[in-house]
């Protein structure tokens, strides 16, 4: 006798990945043209507004 496993999907209030994937995007998009010191300055500066989200 075999028994079935049936996994209920439900909908998702928030997307972790989805959400995650479209910060790294905004971010590399403002990074895209910054030279290694202008990086640096921009985490220095955003690196709380990141994590405060």
């Amino acid at each position: 006798m075999k028994t079935e496993i049936k996994k209920t999907l439900q909908e998702k209030d928030f997307d972790t990945v989805k959400t995650f994937r479209t910060i790294k995007e905004d971010i590399s998009l403002k990074m895209a043209d910054m030279n290694f010191e202008q990086i640096k300055e921009y985490l220095k500066t955003n690196s709380a507004k990141l994590y405060a989200k």
